[in-house]
């Protein structure tokens, strides 16, 4: 399958890394252009792109980007964007550590529906909860006891079924969290996010959570303001609470 990445932090290159060593064939683009990834060329066999390279001819197109990065992007870059095609978007919204303020997501408040509405096409929000260094270390084989799951959402039903396939390529299982507008359930200070946990306890965070954003949404963005300031001060600290 030919994949497509934009971004080239810990996220985009871990999932590069792997989809190549399981046979796809992965170019990838960032803000700095081709040149910058010939290391990362030679060490995983990536093919260094423009952004406007590495949308074309693709099956599945993943945005890893800050999200204060989803308006840099060139206009229009996914207007010509074949229907069957793909788009994953990987991102979480950070205001007080990384992305500052965006006035319309923090009005809306849902990460993915935000950067949906930005590029034009829908998107399938998936590899958001979960932390690379688990994407690397920890994927097992199907029916293993210690097989962790991961929460996928998304409109298009054909998309996530091929989300799914790639999900359980890496060695992890799937869960549905329904439509992007339900895509708060995985974002930062869910009681899912980063959590390494399996498919029974991930459907039974998930369903505790119900499905009114408007009840949720203070306990969530609450928790992740505070799971900021432990970031910044104490990060291993941050991660030790993941694992509690």
């Amino acid at each position: 399958m030919n994949i497509g990445i934009i971004g080239s932090g810990e996220m985009g290159s871990c999932l590069a890394s792997k989809f190549i060593k399981l046979g796809h064939t992965v170019s990838m683009a960032n803000s700095r252009g081709p040149a910058s990834l010939k290391l990362l060329a030679s060490d995983i066999g990536v093919e260094p792109a423009t952004v406007e390279e590495v949308v074309k001819n693709k099956k599945v197109i993943i945005i890893a980007l800050p999200e204060k990065n989803i308006t840099l992007l060139p206009e229009g870059l996914f207007k010509d964007l074949p229907e069957d095609v793909v788009v994953i978007e990987t991102g979480n919204y950070y205001p007080n550590l990384r992305d500052g303020d965006i006035p319309a997501l923090q009005q809306s408040g849902i990460d993915s529906l935000w950067v949906q509405e930005q590029l034009g096409v829908p998107v399938v929000k998936v590899f958001n909860s979960i932390l690379a260094t688990s994407i690397n270390d920890l994927g097992r084989l199907k029916g293993a006891k210690d097989r962790i799951a991961l929460a996928v959402s998304g409109d298009n039903i054909m998309a996530k079924e091929i989300v799914f396939k790639l999900v359980e390529e890496l060695g992890f299982d799937s869960f549905d969290i329904g439509a992007i507008t339900q895509s708060w359930k995985q974002q930062p200070g869910s009681s899912i996010y980063c959590r390494d946990i399996s498919l029974d306890e991930l459907k039974k965070r998930a369903d505790a959570m119900g499905t009114d954003w408007s009840v949720m949404r203070k306990v969530i963005i609450e928790k992740r303001n505070a799971d900021e300031v432990l970031m910044r001060a104490d990060y291993p600290s941050y991660l030790e609470a993941l694992r509690s």
